[in-house]
């Protein structure tokens, strides 16, 4: 089974999301991640989507994507010629005595500690998905009490395939 990264740039109209998410599920595709925001212009939304499939399948996406009217652009993100990325949020347990093990293993992991309470703290980290899992792993010791994953997000390198719209 082969996974795909799409990055499709659209209208910001009411409905879009859920236009888009109701193709995967009325066709029965699999959306491992799906992330969206706003662009630098108001008009259009980014979406990232991470889908798993055959490769029949997979090209099936694509092309049922681009019939969409909301659709008006769609880049496969390919490793080397893209650069993704996800952010996780991690609560844990931690006492007094574990805070500093914790910083130091975050630290590495170019984290963020972003809360401190008497019992927990709560950490932020960006990076691949090897990345973030490899730290969840170290954390291993410790209770997660909760986690968020954004999903991925990306974009192509360079300008050649830059889409301009008005």
């Amino acid at each position: 089974m082969a996974k795909q990264t799409l990055s499709l740039l659209v209208d910001n109209t009411a409905g879009v999301l859920s236009r888009i998410s109701g193709l995967f599920s009325r066709r029965g595709y699999n959306i491992d991640s799906f992330s969206a925001g706003v662009t630098a212009n108001p008009k259009y939304t980014r979406i990232t989507v991470v889908s798993s499939g055959d490769e029949d399948t997979l090209e099936q996406i694509e092309k049922q994507l681009a019939k969409l009217v909301d659709v008006r652009d769609i880049k496969k993100l390919m490793p080397g010629s893209s650069v993704v990325r996800e952010l996780i949020m991690v609560k844990i347990r931690a006492k007094d005595t574990q805070r500093q093990a914790v910083m130091n293993v975050t630290e590495i992991y170019h984290g963020k500690i972003v809360d401190v309470t008497h019992d927990s703290m709560v950490i932020e980290l960006t990076g691949h998905q090897e990345k973030l899992d490899a730290f969840i792993d170290l954390l291993d010791g410790y209770e997660i009490l909760e986690l968020a994953r954004t999903g991925l997000t990306g974009l192509s390198r360079g300008i050649d395939d830059v889409k301009y719209l008005d």
